[in-house]
């Protein structure tokens, strides 16, 4: 009697949790990928694509302060479900114009909050709002990830994270090459930044990241038990800073909340986003964090002037046949100039060093440096001039250093410094999110651009803030300069990354080396640095790399010595109308194609192994068509710097057969006859 009143108390338990639980089903437009959400004592979600599991119930909740958690126990208040179906103008990206396509549904819960998600075709996203008008701390997210199996995963792990504890990994480069490993094997004690790319079965892989993410911290994704799930964790508040790091350019986190953000009120939270792709080439070319970022906040767009820089810090002020010293100083400055100049180059930076050292005062100039002289030679020239900032430096005194150097020529609209490329954030917590945002407005006002280099991924800033033309988030070509990286494997980085990070935005890579090296005979010198793979494969990284302001890294003097390979450069535009991915496979190769008016230019990548590619040409339509076509030379795979170009006709039947040295690469400029 006693067992079976026991029966009929768990089986009435069951039955009011059944009914108590409620459950939500939105579909994307193409009905191929299906979000389920379901309401209870938690709030979960999961997803499948194609009638195939893609994220197995995953809980998601926010615990507020005054021990509040939304998505624990929640009421439903009412439930709304709409279409998505407009066009987004764009500004300085990989094409002029995106479609956003897709279901919403918004559940509004009796506890003062939101949960949003929308089904796209090529994947979800989900935000929570919080609709309450007076001040909250946010304590703590869960976001989850959950899958069904121990499925493979690209990885990119906080660099020295192993020997860290969690939080001291919070301060770090977000630069890193990729870990390919089962979500089991994934260190307990190591945090990844986003993106992440899971592999799927079936050759589908899901990338999980973010967008939207303004006053508040970013994600990192770690595996707390090395199950097969991954874990959203995020960097507390900083309670007390220290001026320090790098030439005391940085503020370091001493100690830290036991929150990770403060809220003034109402207010939207981040996008969580899952991409779901059926054929990897479809990751190279997604615009997800993009559409769902804060539309621009900068209503007149007209002075932004993306395009690329010539660079002096990677090749060491590399002049040569010159009759002064080479260095940080006006004549120095002055040649690159001249070469830009010449080339039809927009910008010169002044990287480190312009600025006394250790001061974090960007008002204090070294003598070999006359700023003003400088702007009025480059101005003669039309050549913009951009100055690096160390991070403390430019925000202790934002709003004076902006428009003290946008007026340095009489009036900033036209004429003074151009932008800044500020560095060495190394921090993503909401103070410092804050910082970006505070940052790219007051750039704005004074028609300023901004370079966020030694930051972490975009998440859409560059949608709300155009000015902001670019970030670094990136295992860039700079890091062959350093000892140690003859160890890393820089060729697969390059296959790897642009279908993971660069689904986030653009990157800071700084491609454009004329020294380059094979597997064999690269190697790390400072004052001489190489390329890993051979000079094609740098060509093409123009066109691959997505990257609004591009530099070129090497010397003058080598760029002048390579005319062929230095025209192609300079005409290869930045901003695109229409790109198109054409082939691809996670760390083994790539091609695409992006248009600018009438021209097409195309791009191909390889791993080390040596390969041969048929690139369909069907995107051009119908017409005669020519191409220059940069390739390996038949001695790439000794000699690195070999290439051949040659003027071909595009046949008819629009297949082109290309054939890429070990680390090698392809490159066209296409255009009609």
């Amino acid at each position: 009697m006693k067992r079976f009143f026991l029966t009929l108390t768990l089986l009435s338990s069951f039955l009011v949790f059944c009914i108590a639980q409620k459950h939500y089903l939105l579909k994307s437009p193409n009905g191929e990928l299906i979000i389920n959400i379901e309401v209870g004592d938690k709030i979960s979600y999961s997803l499948q694509h194609k009638g195939k599991s893609v994220i197995v119930s995953s809980p998601i909740s926010m615990l507020l302060d005054c021990d509040k958690t939304l998505g624990e126990k929640s009421k439903v208040k009412n439930v709304h479900m709409r279409k998505i179906n407009e066009t987004i103008s764009t500004a300085f990206y990989k094409r002029n114009q995106i479609d956003n396509f897709c279901n919403e549904l918004v559940i509004t819960f009796k506890e003062d909050f939101q949960l949003n998600f929308r089904a796209y075709n090529e994947g979800m996203a989900y935000r929570f709002v919080v609709t309450q008008n007076r001040p909250f701390i946010v304590i703590n997210e869960e976001a989850t990830f959950n899958f069904e199996k121990d499925y493979m995963a690209y990885v990119p792990f906080v660099r020295g994270g192993r020997d860290k504890r969690k939080e001291e990994q919070f301060f770090n480069s977000f630069e890193n090459v990729y870990t390919h490993l089962s979500l089991s094997e994934m260190p307990s004690n190591q945090i990844a930044f986003t993106p992440v790319v899971v592999e799927l079965e079936e050759g589908r892989k899901i990338c999980i990241a973010e967008s939207d993410v303004e006053s508040y911290p970013g994600m990192f994704v770690y595996n707390e038990e090395q199950s097969t799930s991954l874990k959203g964790v995020f960097a507390p508040y900083p309670k007390n800073l220290l001026q320090g790091g790098h030439n005391n350019l940085q503020m370091l986190v001493t100690e830290r909340e036991n929150y990770i953000a403060k809220c003034s009120g109402k207010r939207t939270f981040p996008w969580r986003i899952a991409i779901v792709s059926s054929d990897d080439k479809e990751l190279l070319d997604n615009d997800l964090v993009y559409k769902l970022a804060a539309p621009s906040r900068i209503d007149d767009t007209s002075w932004i002037k993306p395009g690329k820089v010539a660079w002096e810090w990677w090749n060491h002020w590399g002049l040569s046949g010159i009759d002064f010293k080479a260095g940080v100083n006006n004549a120095t400055y002055k040649a690159y100039i001249d070469f830009a100049a010449k080339h039809g180059i927009e910008y010169v930076i002044l990287d480190e060093g312009w600025a006394v050292n250790l001061k974090a005062d960007l008002f204090q100039v070294v003598p070999e440096i006359d700023l003003k002289e400088l702007v009025a030679y480059a101005e003669s020239k039309d050549i913009g001039l951009i100055l690096w900032a160390g991070y403390y430096a430019f925000e202790r005194d934002m709003e004076n250093v902006c428009r003290h150097y946008a007026a340095l020529c009489r009036y900033y609209s036209e004429l003074g410094i151009k932008g800044f490329k500020v560095d060495f954030m190394d921090r993503d917590d909401q103070p410092m999110v804050d910082f970006h945002y505070r940052g790219a407005a007051i750039a704005a006002k004074y028609h300023l651009l901004l370079d966020y280099h030694g930051t972490y991924k975009p998440t859409g800033l560059n949608r709300t803030y155009p000015n902001v033309v670019n970030f670094e988030g990136v295992h860039g070509l700079e890091q062959l300069k350093f000892a140690g990286s003859d160890k890393v494997d820089q060729v697969t980085y390059d296959v790897t990354m642009p279908f993971i990070r660069m689904v986030a935005g653009p990157v800071d890579y700084t491609q454009g080396a004329m020294r380059n090296g094979t597997k064999r005979t690269f190697r790390p010198v400072n004052e001489a640095p190489m390329s890993m793979g051979t000079r094609c494969r740098q060509l093409a990284e123009y066109v691959i790399f997505e990257s609004p302001l591009s530099m070129l890294c090497d010397s003058p003097v080598f760029y002048e010595r390579e005319s062929e390979c230095t025209s192609f450069i300079a005409e290869v535009p930045t901003v695109w109308e229409e790109t198109v991915a054409l082939d691809g496979k996670i760390g083994e190769y790539i091609s695409m194609a992006r248009r600018k008016g009438d021209i097409w230019y195309l791009g191909t990548l390889t791993n080390w192994e040596k390969r041969t590619m048929e690139i369909d040409l069907s995107f051009l339509g119908d017409g005669e068509w020519s191409a220059e076509l940069y390739k390996d030379g038949v001695n790439a795979g000794t000699v690195a710097s070999d290439y051949i170009k040659s003027i071909i006709a595009i046949p008819q039947d629009r297949k082109l057969s290309v054939t890429m040295a070990e680390g090698g690469g392809c490159a066209l400029k296409i255009y009609k006859k």
